[in-house]
């Protein structure tokens, strides 16, 4: 199904400033108020920890808080990278690191920007608290947050109702123990589903123009992580976020098929490096999003159906450029369904044990040069050639 892909970053990316004030050692001195501000953020920080809303308004305004109340937080704390004055006033920037409670291994990251005042007896306060230029909003920026909790799952919503919500969690437990039934079960076997309120929200989230995004019905993001990579617990926070225009013209099976191709990312995330192709991973994707469904190979593939029935099969299999969200809708959907229909194929022809055991030894290469030569020698016994040969035949035959 065209219109959904792996891995595609949320990211979290300050700049310290140093005030040169005169020292009796005539060096810059830093500006004191930086160490104050950092003090009430502090404050801030741990009285939304403990859920205490008359210590949060102490340090400033209280929209983030009533906006968070729902968020399950194991921790929440700010460092300030620079500091800015304004007047009387000041702005600072700060790096937000936080961690949802039983979901993420790892705090994740986001570059924010706030506003601050200081109060008739001079305490710094805080009246605002944005996303930095060029970053991503959080969910809270859109709105209240309502959360609803599955059994493997937990679905989270800017302004909407928690009954809308709860549908979202049905698809996704159902997804999670697809996934793991497939893949295998060494993954956290949870997820974490973003809704915004429209397409314009969802592309707020990711940083990027709402047009990228149109007929798109989910992406899988991996969250930066504020932690080193490869010290423990660096796996990335991984977040479902959904486009509820694009989603909610789907029938039911597609709206399942979509969570569970999206859950797939989330389980494979530690095997998908720069080595994978994105015929593999997003045809695994499909593979087992499409797995018990029913669908025959026309239904699923219907573009590529077309094709064939004109006479134009594929010459090769998909290249990564061909599943940019910016691609012609027809091409994009050929891309999908040609990955997918690879993956059946080695499922089908060499058997599913195969075929996972593939995936993990093109992601276990490292890097791009060699590694499907490399897995189609050492675990399918193949070549390049005689692959793409065999999934040509595979394409006409099944869809011919």
């Amino acid at each position: 199904m065209a219109g959904r892909r792996r891995a595609w970053g949320v990211g979290a990316w300050g700049l310290a400033l140093l005030l040169p004030l005169a020292g009796c050692g005539g060096g810059p001195v830093s500006d004191p108020a930086r160490a104050e501000v950092q003090q009430v953020l502090d404050r801030r920080a741990a009285a939304l920890l403990g859920h205490d809303e008359t210590a949060y308004g102490a340090t400033g305004a209280r929209t983030e808080y009533a906006r968070l109340r729902a968020l399950p937080l194991a921790s929440w704390s700010y460092r300030v990278t620079g500091l800015h004055r304004t007047g009387a006033g000041a702005t600072a920037d700060a790096d937000l690191r936080y961690r949802v409670a039983g979901y993420d291994r790892a705090p994740v990251a986001a570059r924010r920007t706030l506003t601050l005042g200081r109060t008739a007896g001079g305490r710094w306060h805080v009246t605002a608290d944005r996303p930095a230029g060029r970053a991503g909003q959080q969910l809270w920026d859109q709105g209240t947050v309502t959360a609803v909790r599955g059994a493997h799952s937990l679905v989270l919503g800017a302004g909407g109702s928690a009954a809308g919500l709860r549908t979202y969690a049905r698809l996704a437990d159902r997804a999670v123990p697809a996934v793991s039934g497939a893949w295998g079960t060494g993954w956290s076997r949870r997820v974490v589903v973003l809704v915004p309120r429209s397409l314009a929200g969802m592309a707020a989230l990711l940083g990027s123009p709402a047009a990228t995004y149109r007929g798109i019905a989910a992406v899988t993001t991996g969250e930066v992580s504020a932690t080193p990579a490869g010290s423990a617990g660096a796996a990335p926070a991984d977040r479902v976020v959904v486009n509820p225009e694009a989603y909610a013209v789907l029938g039911d099976l597609g709206k399942q098929v979509v969570l569970t191709h999206e859950t797939t990312h989330v389980a494979t995330r530690a095997q998908t490096t720069a080595a994978t192709p994105l015929w593999l991973s997003e045809g695994y994707a499909d593979w087992i999003g499409y797995l018990d469904t029913g669908r025959t190979p026309a239904e699923a593939a219907p573009e590529l159906a077309r094709a064939v029935g004109r006479g134009e099969p594929p010459e090769a299999l998909p290249a990564d450029r061909d599943f940019g969200f910016t691609s012609d809708p027809t091409d994009l959907a050929r891309a999908y369904e040609g990955g997918w229909l690879a993956c059946r194929m080695i499922a089908g022809q060499w058997g599913t044990a195969r075929l996972d055991a593939f995936y993990r030894a093109v992601g276990g290469h490292g890097k791009r040069a060699g590694a499907v030569e490399g897995a189609l020698r050492e675990v399918l016994h193949t070549t390049p050639r005689e692959f793409t040969a065999r999934w040509r035949q595979y394409v006409t035959a099944q869809l011919g």
